[in-house]
């Protein structure tokens, strides 16, 4: 474990104020903006970022070091898994995995994803936030957390065909978001 990562963990371990600060500090803005991604109201992600830092401190003990970078993914994970649940408990992922209405061409996204390069941060973030609930899920899952459709089935409870096509409907909206951000910004 890096020096940093070790004395964080084990200060937390050892429930050391200063040692939850410093994490707070370093990994506080990455877990909010990974929370963003998946509960697009902000009071709401402040609610589960909560949790989220409270289930971290409590079960602290139960993360093992696996290689740099360890601490922050797994403090990720716990925040996805409380995003999930969150969003659960609102009851929103029966309902969300319906068709929203949108027309969407099959050949509205290519086998390439459009280039970002030249578009901050932060607006593809916010494009990725504003997608309908159910697309939204799948694309973070899918693209962002690198699970396969299967296991995405499996974390939300739909089928495997629902989440490849909430995920070719979400790229499909944010190809066609991306085009009309170059438009406004020429």
């Amino acid at each position: 474990m890096s020096d940093s990562e070790k004395s964080m963990a084990e200060g937390i371990r050892r429930g050391d104020n200063r040692a939850m600060r410093d994490f707070y500090v370093s990994y506080g803005g990455l877990l909010t903006a990974v929370c963003s991604r998946y509960v697009a109201d902000d009071d709401d992600v402040k609610d589960v970022i909560q949790e989220s830092l409270l289930s971290i401190i409590s079960n602290i003990n139960t993360f093992e070091y696996h290689g740099k970078g360890s601490l922050r993914a797994w403090a990720t994970r716990i925040v996805v898994n409380h995003a999930l649940g969150f969003l659960r408990k609102q009851k929103r992922t029966a309902s969300i995995f319906v068709d929203d209405g949108q027309d969407i061409a099959d050949d509205d996204t290519g086998d390439s994803p459009p280039d970002i390069g030249d578009i901050p941060a932060g607006v593809v973030t916010d494009m990725i936030r504003h997608l309908p609930e159910g697309y939204r899920m799948v694309f973070n899952l899918y693209v962002i957390e690198g699970k396969t459709h299967k296991e995405i089935s499996r974390i939300l409870g739909i089928k495997e065909d629902s989440s490849a096509s909430q995920l070719h409907r979400a790229k499909a909206i944010l190809a066609k978001k991306i085009t009309e951000y170059r438009t406004k910004s020429r």
